[in-house]
């Protein structure tokens, strides 16, 4: 069923701006809670610097960026975006991942890249949900995208089924880039960043091939 117009996908008040979709109430209380890491997005002493984990074991990527831990309201929303599925809260979804971006102080990116999904598993769903993101990001940021630019080898097995370690092993070799990105300053957008073994592999893949720098933004980062 879809939102009326003018709804908050959340409180169902109205909105000051129909087309936002999410309100500006709602939007405040999806904050993280507390402190987090700039470099894993976890609970963290400081915001300014990286957390212990990181400094003993830094992620490939610089920065990463979420809207919210993966707790209600917006768990509950991804749930329904996903699996209902509800692909008209993507302008919505990624309206609030452009205000976490602005408070944060993300830069420009020069490329957009979204986590693609294995063409059978798509084919199922009918949407990748990060691609969605992405075209709506790549328009108000004016960075470049082209949904090609990265693919999925073989389908692997649902991540949130596996361990860790599992994880990790699922996702090696699983990812190919198709265009060149050599010196750029790259965004990899994802809707969930569990224990962040997918955005690893794609990181290390961009660096490889002569990214400059590699980003991760997220609707949400578990615990």
């Amino acid at each position: 069923m879809l939102t009326a117009p003018g709804l908050c996908w959340l409180c169902r008040m109205p909105l000051a701006c129909s087309h936002w979709g999410i309100c500006s109430l709602c939007s405040r209380a999806m904050r993280p809670a507390g402190k987090v890491c700039p470099l894993c997005g976890l609970p963290a002493a400081h915001a300014e610097v990286e957390c212990g984990r990181c400094l003993q074991k830094p992620p490939p990527w610089r920065q990463l960026i979420a809207v919210s831990h993966y707790t209600p309201p917006l768990s509950t929303l991804l749930q329904q975006f996903k699996f209902l599925p509800r692909p008209e809260a993507a302008h919505a979804l990624a309206r609030l991942l452009l205000l976490a971006l602005r408070s944060r102080g993300a830069g420009k990116p020069d490329l957009i890249i979204s986590v693609p999904l294995h063409a059978r598993r798509q084919w199922r769903r009918g949407f990748n949900q990060s691609d969605l993101l992405c075209r709506a990001l790549s328009r108000w940021l004016q960075s470049r995208y082209d949904p090609a630019t990265l693919s999925r080898r073989r389908a692997t097995p649902v991540q949130h089924h596996l361990s860790a370690r599992l994880r990790k092993q699922n996702l090696k070799n699983a990812f190919r880039l198709e265009l060149p990105v050599a010196g750029l300053h790259i965004a990899v957008v994802d809707d969930v960043v569990t224990t962040g073994s997918t955005v690893a592999e794609i990181s290390r893949l961009l660096l490889r091939s002569g990214a400059a720098t590699v980003q991760v933004w997220c609707l949400c980062r578990t615990l």
